[in-house]
């Protein structure tokens, strides 16, 4: 895999490298939601000292969580993993609402790092089931985001909907009270093509007063678009468990594009690069820009890379850090 790329005749005087055009999308990488999460632990370990639990991933990013686990974060899948005195950390994709209740049932020392945004959700849910209407969830099975939404409202009183085929065997009628929401990082396409059936088989239903799905999804899914049609291949910098990195590769592909999800540089094959001229790049929400460049760094070994950064909007959101840790 990390064998050096075979050497060919290149045209830049005497380098033996070819030349490879690098565009680079922007934005990538961290989005202001995984910037606070990672500043929560880091604030939390330097307040209450290590250790500090965390309960699921902070973030779904191997880097980041070994990055965090050197400086004393202890990462558990279950509040029942955690010792009654210890500070605990809520991660990014939020948590379902009997989960704080325990810690205070316990009394334990708890931060919310649930990304405002996830949050927001969390409180349409609350005020949808206030209006007495059933909830049609669009999102993926198993992810955590999905797990924290649901368990906001009570059992039976919001449904699941991973695919335009669910719609068509959901069991309610026109006189049922609905509404729908999303998780936050799904395909925008697939997600407005839900939506669409959703509406067209049950036009009572309600939409949420704003999109469900982050800017810094949209706005991913949109640098890639830009530049997908002009590579050879795309490369997607995130974790396997990472939804809004798998959505950045489906991008690419739908356009025509070959993609590849990667952790860091040393998953990528040189054989990958045979007849490429032009390669994508991209980061998912999760994944830091020193991975970027670590990406960069690799390809520059094999071939003569010219990068290129591709700018499909700005990004300027910053969100506050719970009140406990700057007080």
């Amino acid at each position: 895999m990390n064998a050096p790329f075979p050497s060919t005749p290149g045209t830049s005087g005497n380098d033996p490298r070819l030349p490879l055009k690098l565009l680079i999308a922007a934005p990538r990488g961290f989005c202001a939601g995984v910037d606070r999460a990672i500043e929560i632990v880091e604030r939390a370990l330097q307040k209450y000292g290590a250790p500090v639990y965390v309960r699921h991933e902070i973030v779904h990013n191997r880097y980041v969580v070994d990055s965090l686990k050197a400086k004393g974060a202890i990462f558990v899948e279950e509040l029942d993993e955690v010792p009654d005195d210890a500070p605990v950390v809520f991660s990014a994709h939020g948590v379902p609402k009997a989960i704080p209740a325990e810690a205070e049932r316990r009394k334990m020392l708890y931060v919310d790092a649930t990304c405002p945004l996830v949050s927001k959700v969390h409180r349409q849910a609350e005020r949808q089931i206030e209006k007495g209407q059933h909830i049609l969830f669009i999102g993926h099975a198993g992810h955590p985001e999905v797990i924290g939404t649901m368990g906001q409202v009570p059992e039976g009183r919001i449904t699941l909907v991973e695919t335009i085929d669910d719609v068509a065997e959901l069991d309610f009628g026109p006189d049922d009270d609905l509404s729908y929401l999303s998780q936050t990082t799904l395909s925008v396409d697939d997600t407005r093509d839900i939506i669409a059936a959703l509406e067209a088989r049950f036009p009572q239903i309600v939409a949420p007063k704003a999109e469900d799905i982050c800017y810094a999804t949209s706005n991913r899914q949109a640098a890639v678009k830009q530049i997908a049609a002009s590579c050879d291949l795309v490369l997607v910098i995130g974790a396997p468990n990472s939804s809004n990195s798998l959505r950045l590769v489906e991008v690419a592909e739908r356009l025509g594009t070959t993609a590849y999800l990667i952790q860091r540089a040393d998953e990528m094959d040189p054989a990958w690069l045979e007849g490429i001229g032009t390669i994508g790049l991209t980061a998912g929400a999760s994944a830091p820009e020193e991975l970027v460049r670590e990406v960069v760094d690799r390809l520059s070994d094999w071939r003569l890379v010219e990068e290129e950064v591709i700018a499909a909007t700005e990004e300027n959101m910053i969100f506050k850090l719970p009140r406990q840790l700057t007080d």
